[in-house]
């Protein structure tokens, strides 16, 4: 490791990826104490398995790897995993309106809080934290067809699900994910 020490690496692992993992975790969970509590939690685990890190430059990969694992992991305890089968998401529809208006933050939470893990996931790690499809694949241990049809799958249920919330507001929410501005939280 290119650090000088337990201490010293550690906080240099937060001050490098806090901010995105917070932003991971909070898309993951929907809420805010919830998203410091699993964010807090990875930091932990990642301090005790600090000596497990052989690539300083795969620290942020790693780092998401222990936060997706310690998000299963309290998914399993409390048994609520979320279980919908691939057919219940929506097709793509055939062409998006023009122009798009913006899209209310909440409502996007709201349907991303709806989508399976195993769906959510691809899509938090490639829209919002910028991986790769390979970085997927090898994160999830899946191959690249699989993340790439589910990266489908979950766009074309996110814009069912904000194409419908907007029609009934009386207005039709952005649904590019590509153009979303990345928050905070």
């Amino acid at each position: 490791m290119a650090w000088f020490g337990p201490k010293q690496s550690i906080q240099q692992l937060v001050q490098d990826h806090y901010e995105a993992l917070y932003r991971f975790a909070y898309r993951l969970c929907g809420s805010g104490p919830e998203a410091e509590d699993l964010t807090q939690e990875t930091f932990c685990q990642a301090h005790r398995r600090l000596a497990q890190l052989r690539d300083a430059a795969r620290a942020k990969a790693w780092l998401f790897s222990i936060l997706r694992n310690a998000y299963l992991h309290k998914l399993r305890s409390a048994k609520r995993l979320l279980s919908l089968p691939p057919e219940a998401l929506a097709e793509v529809p055939e062409r998006l309106p023009d122009p798009l208006p913006e899209i209310d933050p909440a409502q996007l939470q709201k349907a991303l809080g709806e989508l399976p893990e195993e769906f959510r996931t691809p899509l938090l790690l490639f829209y919002f934290e910028d991986f790769s499809y390979r970085d997927i694949a090898l994160q999830l241990s899946v191959p690249l067809g699989t993340v790439m049809s589910r990266l489908a799958r979950a766009k074309a249920h996110l814009r069912s699900r904000l194409l419908a919330a907007g029609d009934a507001s009386g207005s039709r929410p952005e649904v590019r994910l590509v153009s979303m501005e990345r928050e905070g939280a």
